[in-house]
């Protein structure tokens, strides 16, 4: 019998492929049943060959053998995955199986997952394509019932290719000639570069605001009501005229406040669009100050190991309208605490109604990120997990109820030549806000305004009390991850000249980067030291501010990057050739290289210090990595390193902060941040010393995992002392 091949992503969504085609059969990177063979990718086991696969001279790196193009870029299997690549590979070209179903993600980056393995491969069977958005058993099989043609993706695909190759020329030219010119590690992107060019932007913009003092008037009337003074030309009710607001406290203290005008207006407040992925990164990092990788992360395994949450790497907030019969069923799955109260107010779905969620034109690839039809058990989600889900039901079940409606009522008076307001806000229908009742950080009020007392037209309030107060003009906030991802998808404010066509395709494009790429960006910035992170808020390094000023202005546009965005979306439409778009990029990557080569400017290091390198005498850098820090000789050709401290997971006896160690051997030392230091030896003694205060099983077992995790720098005398007290 025939048999057909299933790829799938990863292991964990081919054993519940294969658990629901009835393949039970555990084979070498397989599962295998009657009629389907499900085997599995662990992401990219093919990817783009590196420099040197194009000859010796690449093998290093020199400005003059650059710009690199080859005419046609290679693909290689990539080296940590061989093994499983080549079980797929026998999978693949057995003769019993007939053709093969590509089951990776539903996505750009998955259809190229799949298809770099095929054409490594050179298997040339039919294909076909599952295209599911959760991956519980139920969609699963619907999924495998309505198997489509492979060929309808092919845009796709050639978009993924095409992006892949953008980022090749331009990424790998750009860097290498940034880093050789200007003998310093400096890289540049597609995408990375006017990512950064933005922070930089509200940088300066922080930098160069001037505060504006401004006063303020509050008249206190003795029937409890307050009015602010209001400017009559501009209705402002700061004052900026510095001096103007004791003026009038004098003025006006023996007048009475006549009522000229109320107005009373009915509001409504529709319930939120559900979450896309953009959103829903920046609600968490508000809420919970997750990064945006983070919460993918999350969100991968609500998707893929609980099965909760449907696919998460969308840039819609709708549903198409073939969704409308299994919002029942969601629902229902939403019917868990602490849920259950709103699930019991939701009336039964009407199939006629129009939702507004409901946009089959707002839809692409797959719809906003909602719940499945599948409940997670009251113990399966740790804490952060937990956050997430309920921050995706609750905007799930919102969109069900009535707009929020209030009256807001605003009443102008007059004191003296001048004009004085007082607001109020009265709820009439709380409607979806419900949801929201337990939940006060979610959806407070814009501004907070009372309800006011009962008055009438021309009625006069005698003058309690007259307050002045005082303030001044706040600079922009400086860019957070969750801020930086809503930048990035809407650019527009960021563009140094106003340009309505270039706006216009900002907005067509859903601005630079992807939903799947931009948490990867960020990172990359973070980890290359160009961005760094204090507290919530993004701060630009010396050496970004270097980088930008030797990168060509047109890369750090997000026009332009945008347009690029824009072509990609014709590619996967069919609509642009995939090899015009290359070629563009190869031109591009060339003018880039040209540029720099004929750069005068320098790049000076802010982290010298005054050891030289033992292998080429050249001063060594004192960088910060991710578990401490190391020095390397700056000379990116030398490739000389040396760790120089190392975070611990020892505790500070003062201030309970994970310890720093420093030097080599018997002269080894920890330090903390607050200012304690101390010697291996004594730290080992106190242990002994201290042994009736045992360390818990747990944190030893922790500590020495962490520990054995870092290849290039590891503790032994630390490791042994706590390997020691584990035994006792």
């Amino acid at each position: 019998m025939s048999k057909t091949v299933v790829l799938a992503e990863k292991p964990s969504v081919a054993r519940d492929i294969a658990r629901v085609l009835g393949c039970n059969q555990k084979g070498n990177g397989f599962f295998e049943g009657n009629r389907f063979i499900v085997t599995w990718a662990l992401g990219h086991l093919v990817t783009l060959a590196e420099p040197e696969s194009y000859g010796d001279q690449y093998k290093t790196w020199k400005l003059e053998d650059l710009p690199m193009l080859p005419q046609k870029l290679q693909l290689v299997v990539m080296k940590q995955t061989s093994k499983q690549f080549h079980a797929v590979k026998a999978q693949m070209q057995r003769k019993d199986v007939k053709d093969i179903v590509i089951a990776t993600d539903a996505g750009r980056e998955g259809e190229l997952v799949a298809r770099w393995i095929l054409a490594k491969v050179h298997v040339q069977k039919p294909l076909k394509r599952l295209w599911i958005s959760s991956v519980t058993d139920r969609a699963i099989k619907e999924g495998f019932q309505k198997l489509k043609d492979a060929r309808e993706y092919e845009g796709l695909y050639q978009s993924a290719v095409a992006r892949s190759e953008a980022d090749w020329y331009v990424g790998i030219n750009g860097t290498r000639a940034l880093t050789t010119k200007f003998n310093a590690q400096l890289s540049c992107g597609r995408v990375q570069t006017p990512t950064l060019a933005m922070i930089a932007k509200r940088e300066q913009d922080i930098q160069s605001f001037k505060p504006v003092p401004f006063e303020g008037l509050t008249v206190e009337t003795n029937k409890g009501m307050t009015f602010q003074w209001v400017d009559e030309k501009t209705h402002d009710r700061r004052i900026f005229a510095i001096g103007k607001a004791p003026e009038l406290q004098k003025q006006l203290a023996n007048e009475v406040v006549t009522i000229t005008d109320i107005k009373t207006v009915n509001k409504k407040t529709p319930a939120p669009l559900l979450y896309d992925l953009t959103e829903l990164q920046r609600e968490s990092n508000k809420r919970f100050g997750y990064s945006a990788k983070e919460t993918l992360s999350i969100l991968q395994r609500l998707y893929e190991q609980h099965k909760v949450l449907t696919y998460p790497r969308t840039d819609s907030k709708f549903l198409s309208s073939d969704m409308v019969d299994t919002l029942h069923e969601r629902i229902k799955a939403c019917d868990i605490q602490p849920f259950r109260k709103i699930v019991a107010q939701i009336k039964q779905i009407d199939k006629k109604k129009k939702y507004s969620f409901i946009n089959d034109q707002k839809v692409s690839d797959h719809h906003a990120i909602i719940p499945t039809e599948q409940s997670p058990s009251p113990t399966a989600l740790s804490e952060k997990e937990s956050k997430i889900y309920r921050l995706v039901v609750k905007r799930f079940l919102a969109v069900f109820f009535e707009a929020y409606e209030y009256d807001q009522t605003t009443i102008s008076a007059s004191i003296g030549s001048g004009k004085v307001t007082a607001r109020g806000k009265q709820m009439t229908q709380l409607g979806w806000k419900v949801v929201y009742q337990d939940d006060a950080a979610s959806y407070e009020e814009e501004e907070s305004e009372p309800s006011l007392p009962k008055v009438s037209v021309g009625e006069k309030l005698p003058v309690a009390k007259l307050v002045v107060s005082s303030g001044q003009t706040q600079p922009p906030s400086r860019l957070t991850e969750g801020t930086l991802l809503a930048a990035m998808e809407r650019p527009m404010a960021y563009l140094t000249n106003e340009d309505k066509d270039l706006a216009e395709t900002l907005g067509k494009t859903g601005g630079i980067g992807t939903v799947a790429t931009r948490a990867d960006i960020i990172e990359k910035l973070i980890n290359t030291h160009l961005i760094e992170k204090r507290g919530k808020d993004l701060h630009i390094t010396k050496k970004g501010k270097q980088l930008l000023d030797l990168v060509p202005d047109d890369l750090q546009s997000p026009a332009l990057t945008a347009e690029w965005e824009l072509k990609l979306e014709k590619i996967a439409n069919g609509k642009l050739d995939k090899n015009e778009f290359v070629k563009e990029m190869k031109q591009y990557a060339k003018d880039i290289v040209q540029a720099i080569k004929r750069s005068e400017k320098t790049f000076k290091h802010d982290n010298v210090t005054g050891s030289p390198c033992p292998d080429c005498g050249k001063l060594l850098l004192e960088v910060n990595s991710k578990h401490g820090k190391r020095r390397v000789c700056q000379d990116p050709a030398c490739g000389y390193k040396k760790n120089v401290s190392k975070v611990t997971n020892a505790r500070c006896p003062k201030c309970k902060k994970k310890l720093e160690i420093w030097g080599e051997g018997e002269g080894q030392t920890f330090a903390c941040v607050c200012g304690h230091r101390e010697k291996l030896s004594n730290f080992q003694e106190r242990r002994k010393q201290n042994q009736h205060k045992k360390v818990s099983k747990k944190e030893v077992a922790n500590y020495m995992k962490k520990q054995h995790k870092e290849e290039e720098f590891m503790n032994t005398a630390l490791a042994d002392a706590l390997a020691k007290l584990k035994k006792q």
